[in-house]
């Protein structure tokens, strides 16, 4: 399990990075929220835990910004504030759960479980297909690479399918055309290329680790 810590307090971030690491549990930490944006994408997280009062953009707008980017990953605020009016604000920007300072760290493990065990009931619930951190919803027709929703045309949802599917073979243009459309004309073959560079754009630009490849003469795969 990977979690990612927004907490500008130095003490208390390594007394819960020290725990969580005894529990194998994994925790990279952010002191603000604008470092938090930065950082979010950078790895697949199954919690966030966010501070309220942290500097630059507070752990709220932090929570509105992951629910607006269409981010499912679990939140649990961690924080000094405990009016009934400070929750209800959290849970209104879309936190799944709110635990007040002072705590005990048995309880924030329990709590990182259940939301933990939540996610992955979900998923096993639902037709997903998984490449590295990149997920197809095949009953929700959606996908996501490190938890960012990406808006895919149906063509290309469909392309993706028949790529993710095929788990690391290499398909030809022919392969990939005989699956992609119901009829077949020559052209169709050419317009493959066309759709993987389509794809290319929405599912690798923005990332180091590229998943969709080629392998010149035979075709492509995603790996």
């Amino acid at each position: 399990m990977n979690i990612l810590l927004l907490e500008d307090d130095p003490i208390l971030s390594n007394e819960i990075i020290n725990y969580l690491q005894t529990k194998n549990i994994g925790c990279d930490l952010v002191y603000d929220g604008d470092l938090f944006q930065r950082k979010f994408r950078s790895k697949q997280y199954d919690v966030f835990i966010l501070d309220v009062n942290v500097p630059k953009i507070n752990g709220i707008e932090i929570c509105k910004f992951i629910r607006t980017n269409n981010i499912c990953t679990p939140v649990l605020m961690l924080t000094a504030f405990e009016a009934l009016e400070d929750k209800i604000d959290a849970f209104d920007a879309g936190a799944d759960d709110y635990l007040v300072k002072p705590f005990h760290f048995e309880e924030l493990l329990a709590r990182i479980k259940v939301l933990n065990r939540r996610t992955e009931n979900t998923s096993q619930n639902e037709n997903l297909i998984f490449v590295d951190d990149l997920v197809l919803n095949l009953d929700r027709k959606e996908v996501s690479r490190n938890n960012h929703s990406i808006k895919l045309t149906p063509k290309e949802f469909k392309l993706l399918h028949i790529l993710m599917e095929a788990r690391g073979k290499v398909l030809s243009k022919q392969e990939i055309s005989e699956q992609l459309w119901d009829y077949h004309i020559e052209t169709n073959i050419n317009a493959i290329e066309v759709y993987i560079n389509f794809l290319r754009k929405k599912i690798d630009a923005e990332y180091e680790n590229k998943l969709i490849h080629t392998k010149i003469g035979f075709g492509y795969f995603i790996k």
